[in-house]
């Protein structure tokens, strides 16, 4: 190994949470290298929110275009794939990365490409695809910020199969004539949303009783409903045991648990994630390889006061945007420790990463997009909160009429009736996802009730479904 070159900050992983943190130790004034082995930008930019949203934007636009009067007919022709998969490729930078290089430049982060690994206590030893071998050592702290890739399972036949995971799923270069699908969370939501909008006969293989299962109930029901009648087929309360494909280009079987067999020509495994953290040298600081990360609420590992772990790895909220979040709170807290400056850790402190736990938010862009924030009405249950659920039809409001003939959709609040604040919010229907911000203030700021009737939303939008939502609430 070379003499190791030191810096203040050492990030290891230049996705999302990864870019957040040298964002803020930078402005901080603190010297920060950036190690990343794939491109920078991470997952996100490039095999998930990204492409994917980019896939279901033309899908959700024509979904809405076809419920409106005057546009209707002109909405019902098949969707141009090739320009969609090109503008997906516009917005991956055809899987390029110099764009957030030159703002790593701009801002004066070191960028090393290659595998890096933890090297001891305060060291990061990388490896570069040329294989060069390069030692860092950070003044004040090492981040891991290495994400989540796609699990797998080991059923028999699996290996020859070419399964799709999210990856491919997000950047295929062509529409699969038949798509099965396994899972039914919010990958295989969106993904059964994207593709058979484009053209594809999807069948979504669900083990459980339904969808977006992390939701509440009525989420998961309104979109297999809307998928359903958009022509895919969703099985539940089904497993695989096995998977058989022939050949390199041939179709892929799954064999149901029972026997059944269903053909496609691809096949998604949307069967959860799992810590990038197997090769990144946790045991040589006494921390177990493949695992979650345990982090305080400042996001640094307990017993090491010089490391941090950020984004997915360390199973707080596996979200994008939560990811930055907490790359914000830890590049805030480092840069305190590193100038003695006192940290500021109290509910909802500076230094605290306080939404992941309490004002958690999430959009699903499907058809109906499904937006939530904070608790569900059993986790509130379960929590010990004395709670009430207001429910409301979204399609009784005059701005989701106005919106699209046919509105389907529902919302719920759920109130912590000791404090009387909200607790959670979940909204679905076309266009919620832009609903759940307001949620979020919501729920983030603790608003009581009696102040959230002053705040008029205005008419007439989908937002006036606050107003329905108070009234019930009040009676």
């Amino acid at each position: 190994m070379s003499e190791a070159v030191e810096y203040d900050v050492v990030v290891l992983g230049g996705g999302p949470a990864g870019e957040n943190v040298v964002d803020r130790t930078r402005a901080a004034g603190l010297s920060t290298a950036l190690v990343e082995s794939e491109l920078v930008g991470g997952e996100c930019s490039y095999w998930a929110c990204v492409p994917s949203k980019a896939l279901l934007r033309p899908v959700l636009a024509r979904a809405d275009a076809r419920r409106v009067p005057g546009l209707a007919d002109a909405a019902e022709g098949p969707l141009d794939a090739p320009a969609v998969l090109a503008h997906r490729d516009y917005w991956t930078g055809d899987w390029k990365d110099q764009g957030q290089i030159d703002w790593l430049d701009s801002i004066g982060v070191e960028l090393y490409r290659g595998h890096g690994r933890l090297y001891g206590v305060r060291k990061v030893a990388v490896t570069s695809p040329e294989g060069e071998h390069h030692v860092l050592s950070a003044r004040h702290a090492v981040v891991v910020a290495t994400g989540t890739r796609a699990v797998v399972p080991d059923l028999p036949g699996i290996a020859g199969a070419r399964p799709w995971t999210s990856r491919e799923a997000t950047s295929a270069q062509g529409v699969p004539g038949r798509l099965l699908i396994v899972g039914g969370s919010v990958v295989a939501a969106e993904m059964a949303t994207a593709w058979q909008g484009l053209g594809s006969q999807v069948t979504m293989l669900v083990r459980g009783s339904g969808l977006l299962p992390r939701m509440e109930d009525f989420a998961g029901e309104l979109v297999a409903d809307a998928l359903r009648e958009a022509g895919a087929v969703i099985r539940t309360d089904v497993a695989v045991e096995a998977v058989v494909r022939d050949g390199s280009t041939g179709p892929v079987q799954v064999v149901l648990e029972g026997g059944e067999t269903l053909e496609g020509d691809e096949l998604l495994m949307a069967t959860g994630r799992a810590p990038r953290t197997d090769d990144i040298g946790l045991e040589t600081v006494g921390l177990p390889a493949g695992k979650w990360i345990d982090v305080d609420d400042s996001c640094r590992v307990p017993g090491h006061d010089w490391l941090y772990a950020v984004g997915d790895v360390n199973h707080r909220a596996l979200l994008t945007h939560q990811g930055k979040y907490q790359g914000r709170i830890a590049g805030a807290a480092i840069a305190a420790r590193a100038a003695g400056a006192p940290l500021d850790t109290g509910p909802w402190g500076a230094h605290t990463a306080a939404a992941d736990t309490r004002a958690l938010p999430q959009a699903v862009f499907t058809d109906p997009e499904a937006a939530a924030v904070g608790l569900t009405l059993a986790e509130a249950e379960r929590a010990g909160h004395r709670v009430r659920a207001v429910d409301y039809d979204l399609s009784k409001v005059s701005g989701a009429g106005l919106y699209a003939d046919g509105y389907r959709g529902r919302a719920r609040m759920v109130v912590d009736l000791d404090r009387e604040v909200l607790l959670g919010a979940t909204f679905v229907g076309p266009g919620a996802a832009e609903l759940v911000h307001a949620a979020t203030i919501a729920v983030a700021g603790e608003v009581p009730i009696e102040r959230l009737w002053h705040a008029v939303p205005a008419f007439p939008t989908i937002s006036e479904i606050w107003l329905r939502l108070l009234e019930t609430y009040r009676g």
